[in-house]
């Protein structure tokens, strides 16, 4: 595959379940290298999109390119993809190890069965590589089908929610191993219904709803927005951080406020740009700032308002 081009291309993509759309002249662009997330509410057409580039469905309209060749009915996902849909297909029956090794058999990649310890150290699980899957928890099994999709030394790794199940180390090593896969330019594709997941993860993110695409993108971009969002303001004196406030332009005292973390809290709506002019009023005025956040995190406000009314432009 040519590294300039991207990895997946998309246009018009439509696909139906009887009278169900689940896919709506989708449109997608992936660059090698990135992580890409996914989001959107139940019943958005996330895990149809993945299917499609995993090779699990055909498409019933429109093009469909995966690392440089194209993807229909008469030709499958390319070699160099690799990931799950609803969770990773394991043996219950089998060890975390016997598992790699029948996988392994299974796409007659003999010798991605040396690489076994080291996909499951790479996933944290060398303490419990000789277990029986059937004991293994949610996230343990997520781990497990990473390292699956790891044995294959793919281009396009494709993730349907990775972090299920996931305990604070075990995201650690999820996290870790997707920023070196793309950094060796793998293109990463995950769902995730966790916002801070996608914050902290992606570099784009596509949006989804009704099946249609409501943004694809940079994330700092869809955050930023320019839109007023509401924040929470801790500081050294707040009656008059409040009186501050109320003549700051684009600022909006909330009555929402009361205690946070033991101290009274001033709520405001307001764009970026009027924050920041909130604040340096509050440093001209000798008042000290301890905290401003969000009430609702950038990412999530505007996934809200994408999606809550489906039916508007894109």
């Amino acid at each position: 595959m040519d590294e300039t081009q991207p990895a997946v291309r998309a246009r018009g993509l439509t696909k139906c379940f009887g009278d169900v759309v689940a896919l709506d002249e989708v449109a997608l662009e992936l660059a090698p290298g990135r992580i890409h997330g996914l989001a959107g509410p139940n019943g958005a057409g996330k895990t149809t999109l993945l299917g499609l580039l995993l090779g699990l469905a055909v498409a019933d309209g429109g093009e469909l390119q995966v690392l440089g060749r194209p993807v229909g009915r008469a030709s499958a996902a390319p070699y160099g993809v690799a990931g799950f849909v609803d969770g990773p297909g394991l043996y219950p029956s089998l060890t975390a190890r016997r598992n790699l090794a029948a996988l392994a058999a299974l796409r007659g990649q003999g010798t991605a069965a040396g690489r076994i310890d080291e996909v499951l150290a790479e996933v944290g699980l060398t303490d419990v590589a000789d277990d029986r899957v059937r004991g293994f928890s949610l996230g343990m099994r997520q781990r497990l089908g990473l390292a699956a999709a790891l044995l294959t030394e793919p281009r396009l790794l494709v993730l349907d929610e990775p972090s299920n199940g996931l305990d604070p180390a075990g995201k650690h090593h999820v996290h870790r191993v997707l920023r070196r896969l793309a950094g060796e330019g793998v293109t990463v594709v995950l769902s995730s219904h966790r916002m801070d997941d996608l914050e902290t993860l992606c570099h784009e993110v596509t949006i989804l709803a009704t099946g249609r695409v409501r943004y694809s993108g940079p994330l700092d971009a869809l955050a930023a927005g320019g839109r007023a969002a509401d924040h929470r303001l801790l500081t050294s004196d707040p009656p008059t951080a409040r009186r501050v406030a109320i003549g700051v332009a684009g600022v909006r005292v909330l009555p929402a406020a009361g205690v946070w973390r033991g101290a009274e809290a001033l709520v405001v709506r307001a764009s970026g740009r009027a924050v920041e002019d909130l604040v340096a009023a509050l440093v001209r005025a000798e008042v000290r700032v301890r905290e401003v956040v969000p009430v609702v995190p950038p990412l999530e406000a505007a996934y809200l308002a994408l999606t809550e009314h489906p039916e508007a432009k894109p």
